[in-house]
Parts: C-alpha cells; structure tokens; sequence
C-alpha cells in the first residue's frame, strides 16, 4: 500500500475525482507541454456525466487560461480502466498533435497517468488488515505505532497540518451562512445546528454539536473551500466531525488525535488498495462508507479499545452503508451528500460503543466486508454511481414552499 498521505489530501471542493484530479491532471500535462499554443480536454463517463456540477470544466479551464482550451464531453463513453477519464492533446500553431495523454482519477484526488506502475510507490508490506493485526499482535504494536514505524516520525507533521486543516474547515463552516451554490438554493444549515445546540443539555446538546461538526465541512467542501479529503471530498465531513466531538466533549489531547488520524488513515488506505473510495466506481459505500469505518476506527482507539475492537468498529462502518448510491442531485455534491456525513458521523459513535460493549469477536472481518463493497459497486448500474441518472438525482430537488 501506499503512504496515508494519499488519503488526506488537502485541497478545494466540491470534489476530489472531479475537482482535485482533473486540476492536478491538468497541471501535470501542461508542465511538459509549455511550448504548445492551444489545448483539447475530452472529459469521459462519470467525470462528463457530473462534470458540470463538481467545476470539472471550471478547474481545467483555470488551469489552461493563458491558452485557448476546447472542451468536449462524452458522458456516455467509458474508458477500460476506470469510469473517472480524460484524455489531453497539446497542439502546435499550425494545428499539428503534439502531445496526447490520458489521466484516470481515481478517487480522493488521486490521478494515475494510462500506463504509470503505481506500484513504485508501496511503503507497507501488509495489504490486508487481518495481517496487520497479526503482525502488531506478535509485536505488541497498535495500528498507529505500525503506521509510524512505515512511514516515518515526519508523519506526525504532515497530520498535525491534516488536523489544523480539518479544524480550521470546521470553524469557518460554523460561521458561514447563506446559500450554496450551483442552482439547488440550498442553505447551510452548520450556523443554525450550533445555535440550536447551545439550548440543549447532556446527549442531545453533544450529538447537535457532532451534526454541526460534520456540515460545516461538508458545506464547506460544497462552497469550493478548502477542506482534507477523508478520504474524499463528498465524505470529508465524518473524520473531522469525530476528532472534533471527542476534542471538545472528552478533551483530547492533539497527540492522540494525530495517533486517531494515522489509525483512520490507515483504514481508508486498505479500502482504497483493495477496491475503491470513488463514488464512480463504487458508488457513495465507497466515500461515505469508507469515511464511516475509519472515524469508527478512531473513535473506538480514541475511548481505549483493543485491536479487535477498532477492527470490529471499522467493519461495521463499512458494512452498514453496503449498496449505499451515488446519486447526486444536479451533479453536485449537495444533496444527498452533505446530511450522509452528519448521520455516518452519528453512525461512527454507535459502532464505537457497540464494539466496545463486545469483546471484539464477530463472524465478518473487514477484510471481507471491503471485498464485499467492491463486488457490490461492480454490479451496480452505472446509473448509480455518480452519473446523476438515477435514484434521488431524478429530482431537481428545488425548495417546495
């Protein structure tokens, strides 16, 4: 596997297939094509399909501006490797084809160049958890120990900017009001949810403040702002939401934040190895039901518990948003993608409590469930997985009253 780096990527919304890739896709050609004078970008399948609502074009365009730039759109063509594609031509003056290449972006901001061995790139010799889990049992290790001793005590530096980040989103989103935008007039609602919080007492008053947590990410992700993909954009609310419940309600201090980050980071990473964290390729089990398991994972290290028991909470995460859709309405990542953070983050600290009420014994290990989530998007129709044809994208979703 590669570094949990790549999993917290930070970076602008409202997506990290659709905004974060293609931005960095773009960057990449045209820092070897600076002597071209005109450039054509053929955005495929899922990226055509919803590139209007998540500033596909917006980010390309912006990228290219000094140059004149044709876009063309073929939501119905999908390229063999993955439903995430665009292909980029660099032209001279008189017209002639000087460069072409072909990026796949293939969730939380990753891109990966047609023909590039990303297996260059592996840190971890364990693919699988059951093995991490092993080897840290033999060891007398915890899952963040294990990502430390791969990836280095500079880690640690790289989380706490993750942390400050993840933080910093949080913050401006409870402040911010108004409406988002991309034509569905939908407000943010992270400024009320904490207004209403501060009436409340005892569990009711703590879970208000968690759904606060989680929209003012999310809201900030859908307003183009700057958030940490966890492990995209369309799932960046859970983490976050969790670290800051567990900092404000239990007073946390930031080296055990950072130890929950490596643990999640971790999570996400066997997810993202093994089948997918793009909602194009495995619709929203992959994003939010990746993001669920990992803030399941930390919560659970974050209250003490056992190797077993962070396992058993991280499988449950993932397991209970099996089959979940990717169907944003209008193509943005709005509805129904910024209440699915609040209620996974919910979700999170129930799977916390649940494993630890247990002795972490259970029948279905991870390992199985991801195997499971990644069978499962491949038999889903395209349809549902962030295309904007089917399920709750049907509706235009616009104020009824």
């Amino acid at each position: 596997m590669h570094s949990i780096q790549d999993i917290y990527r930070i970076g602008y919304g409202p997506s990290s297939s659709h905004t974060m890739g293609p931005r960095k896709a773009a960057e990449k050609f045209l820092s070897t094509n600076k002597t071209a004078k005109h450039f054509k970008c053929t955005l495929y399948g899922s990226l055509a399909a919803t590139g209007k609502g998540h500033l596909t074009d917006f980010v390309v365009d912006e990228v290219f501006k000094q140059y004149p730039l044709e876009i063309i759109w073929k939501p119905d063509v999908f390229l063999p490797v993955h439903p995430n594609a665009l292909s980029l031509e660099a032209y001279s003056e008189d017209g002639k084809k000087l460069n072409e290449k072909t990026y796949y972006s293939v969730g939380g901001g990753a891109i990966v160049e047609e023909g590039e061995n990303v297996d260059t790139k592996r840190i971890y010799p364990h693919d699988k958890l059951d093995d991490i889990l092993t080897w840290c049992l033999r060891n007398g290790k915890q899952l963040w120990e294990y990502v430390e001793i791969h990836e280095g005590k500079k880690i640690w530096d790289h989380l706490a900017v993750v942390w400050k980040t993840m933080d910093d989103s949080i913050k401006r989103g409870m402040k911010t009001e108004g409406t988002l935008p991309g034509g569905l007039m939908l407000p943010r609602k992270s400024s009320s949810f904490k207004l209403k919080a501060a009436n409340f007492t005892g569990p009711f008053k703590k879970r208000s403040q968690l759904f606060s947590f989680a929209l003012a990410v999310s809201e900030e992700n859908a307003g183009g702002g700057l958030i940490v993909t966890a492990p995209t954009c369309g799932a960046c609310g859970v983490v976050p939401a969790i670290l800051k419940y567990y900092r404000k309600v239990y007073r946390t201090d930031l080296k055990q934040l950072y130890h929950a980050l490596a643990t999640a980071g971790l999570i996400g990473n066997l997810v993202k190895h093994n089948a997918s964290i793009s909602g194009a390729e495995v619709g929203c089990q992959g994003e939010v039901g990746t993001a669920c398991a990992m803030a399941s994972a930390a919560a659970t290290q974050l209250m003490g518990g056992n190797l077993k028991q962070i396992e058993y909470a991280a499988e449950m995460g993932l397991e209970h948003h099996l089959g979940l859709t990717c169907d944003p309405v209008a193509g943005l990542v709005q509805i129904p993608c910024i209440e699915r953070n609040a209620l996974a983050a919910e979700r999170a600290l129930a799977h916390n409590t649940y494993a630890l009420m247990s002795d972490g014994d259970h029948r279905i290990s991870f390992d199985e469930v991801v195997e499971t989530m990644f069978q499962t998007g491949k038999d889903l129709s395209s349809n549902y997985k962030e295309t904007s044809k089917g399920g709750l994208a049907r509706y235009r979703a616009l104020p009824k009253y």
